[in-house]
């Protein structure tokens, strides 16, 4: 049979495509469906940068991308982000041909198949992310996206002001110029033999902080990174993990979904 505009009555009665947002934001536990109603109804939804104020809207999880006050929320619940503190003597590999420790010890210990966004060298400790989202993985690992990250060095020496000023001037190394976004002296031990420092930079370059630190006459003794991004390290104890809080997970979606991140190097 067929309906007077021309469909069949199997087509008129189809299956609207998508789900309900509420219902999507619901099952990403953003909030309950009378409560994402209200949200909607409120305009702090969006669906792929667009305000949605229409209570029957509907999406595909799988493509659309959803944001509630302007932060990112995971629509993909297959998705696993953890934290870790990864210690001394661990190479940020999954597999090392030297058969040195390595990232297995820690992701074997999970379902996914988790890979690590970045590395730190072996003699460096610190926050390590762990995920199996490949693409928010290669946003937060290029070079041109400039994830900010935070680095608590002990280094030899006393470290002058006029030294913490050259690393935030800028300073000439084998491959290039190199500025620290921010660096401050937290303190010095009493025998003036040694300092703890702390640098904030976007470079991904190789063994950056410890080659700057070098460069200006304080050799470090222990590297440790405390933030990436959104993310900061906290209390967590090295060799251990934890998942990303819903609150840490949308912070760092949100940056990975900017637009037009400006190239840095």
């Amino acid at each position: 049979m067929t309906s007077n505009n021309g469909t069949s009555g199997d087509d008129a009665h189809a299956k609207p495509e998508g789900e309900r947002l509420q219902k999507v934001m619901a099952a990403a536990g953003v909030a309950s469906r009378r409560v994402s109603e209200e949200m909607i109804a409120q305009r702090r939804v969006r669906v792929n940068g667009a305000v949605v104020d229409e209570p029957g809207r509907r999406i595909d999880p799988s493509v659309d991308l959803l944001s509630v006050d302007g932060i990112a929320v995971q629509l993909d619940q297959t998705r696993r982000y953890v934290m870790l503190n990864k210690p001394v003597g661990i190479v940020s590999s999954l597999h090392d041909e030297q058969e040195r420790p390595d990232l297995r010890r820690f992701t074997d210990a999970f379902e996914e198949r988790l890979f690590n966004v970045g590395r730190l060298d072996a003699e460096t400790s610190g926050l390590l992310l762990l995920t199996n989202d490949g693409g928010l993985a290669h946003v937060l690992a290029h070079p041109s996206f400039g994830v900010m990250k935070t680095y608590i060095a002990r280094v030899s020496g006393t470290v002058s002001p006029q030294t913490i000023a050259r690393l935030t001037k800028g300073i000439e190394l084998d491959d290039g110029p190199i500025v620290a976004d921010k660096a401050r002296m937290l303190s010095r031990s009493a025998d003036g033999r040694g300092s703890m420092v702390e640098i904030t930079l976007h470079s991904g370059r190789n063994r950056i902080v410890r080659r700057m630190l070098a460069e200006v006459g304080h050799p470090v003794s222990e590297l440790v990174r405390r933030q990436f991004g959104p993310l900061h390290l906290g209390t967590l104890q090295a060799g251990h993990t934890r998942d990303l809080t819903k609150v840490e997970l949308g912070e760092l979606l949100t940056i990975s979904r900017q637009d037009g991140a400006a190239p840095t190097e």
